[in-house]
């Protein structure tokens, strides 16, 4: 089981970076703390890192992976996002340097509810949570945290506010 902390600055944050990037998706790294304790995992987000949504370069020079490619639909960063590799490895090693873990990806559904797509689902990776903001009109609405289970399927990972 597995429990994500935020605190209520940083959940603002996020809401915030939603609103502003609103009607395009917004994206950003979760970097933190890992804690185990047994079975019990502790994820304790200690900062927010906002990125730049790079889905559309990266349909257009072909970086996307081939599965997504593959569906033929190019659709525009209001209903994608994309983390360019080479700045996730640049967060991964100043998160490193710092003693610090990415625990997740966070990124705005404008006009959509907190619920993974089926595009989030091909493209998550099993060891991140992914908190996703609810944008409707404008405005940050529900916020919801998810993490993959061990058949690639989104469960809802509960979150704490500190």
């Amino acid at each position: 089981m597995s429990v994500f902390i935020v605190q209520a600055e940083q959940l603002r944050q996020m809401q915030s970076v939603a609103e502003q990037s609103y009607p395009a998706e917004c994206c950003g790294l979760l970097v933190g703390e890992l804690q185990r304790q047994g079975e019990a995992e502790t994820k304790v987000l200690l900062e927010v890192w906002e990125m730049r949504n790079a889905w559309e370069t990266a349909f257009t020079n072909g970086s996307l992976p081939d599965l997504v490619l593959s569906t033929g639909q190019h659709l525009a960063k209001t209903e994608r996002y994309w983390i360019d590799p080479k700045d996730l490895l640049t967060a991964q090693r100043t998160a490193r340097d710092r003693g610090l873990t990415i625990l997740g990806v966070y990124h705005s559904h404008p006009n959509h509810p907190a619920i993974p797509s089926e595009c989030d689902r091909t493209l998550a990776w099993a060891e991140y949570s992914y908190i996703i903001v609810s944008v409707q009109q404008g405005v940050a609405e529900a916020v919801r945290c998810w993490s993959l289970d061990e058949n690639h399927q989104f469960q809802e990972e509960e979150m704490r506010f500190a």
